[in-house]
């Protein structure tokens, strides 16, 4: 028989400020609120029926906090290139305070000036993906709501800009794995609630 086919889960971090007030955070080390800890330690029951062999987050203090509250705090593997899109001059702003200077923007179109472009965002991914495959096992990714939509679209081999098609929630879990093989990476679970439980 052979091995299971691996699953990457994947773990928004849960609210801060800016995710509440819709500030872009990109780059800005923002702590979790008292109502994001309290999503994050919501998470432990679904995730403690997994068996991983990768626990990885990136190292903005929102997603270590995330694995720290959801019980994998001392297993976390720190990697950069989960960090989160990078806004450049839009950091902290809201959509619809660029758009009242730049009518029509899209962040996964357009890119962030002084920061990086749909395409950038997704090189980061696809190595992260790589280093994923490598491992025997299933992995476990604390990270963010744009870095996670980019990384999604890479893995399923669309171009970085369609991660604008998937959303996701604060504290929110998604599953990417594969149908039938290998070269049929596919998306299992999307955006499911704590309740709704990791498979």
């Amino acid at each position: 028989m052979s091995a299971p086919l691996q699953k990457i889960h994947l773990v928004r971090h849960g609210e801060t400020a800016w995710s509440l007030s819709g500030q872009h955070s990109g780059r800005a080390d923002l702590a979790l609120t008292a109502r994001g800890r309290e999503e994050a330690r919501g998470l432990r029951a679904s995730l403690a029926r997994l068996v991983v062999s990768q626990v990885l987050a990136s190292p903005l203090l929102r997603a270590r906090q995330t694995a720290e509250e959801a019980g994998f705090g001392a297993r976390v593997e720190v990697d950069d290139d989960l960090m989160e899109w990078d806004c450049g001059a839009y950091e902290g702003r809201r959509t619809a305070e660029i758009r009242s200077e730049r009518p029509g923007w899209k962040m996964f179109a357009d890119g962030c000036p002084g920061g990086e472009s749909a395409r950038d965002v997704g090189e980061r991914a696809d190595r992260v993906i790589t280093r994923m495959r490598a491992v025997q096992g299933d992995v476990l990714v604390f990270a963010h709501r744009d870095l996670l939509r980019v990384l999604a679209a890479r893995w399923l081999g669309l171009d970085a800009a369609q991660g604008r098609l998937l959303q996701l929630s604060t504290a929110s879990l998604s599953v990417l794995g594969y149908d039938h093989g290998v070269d049929e990476p596919v998306i299992l679970g999307w955006g499911l609630s704590p309740s709704e439980g990791a498979q």
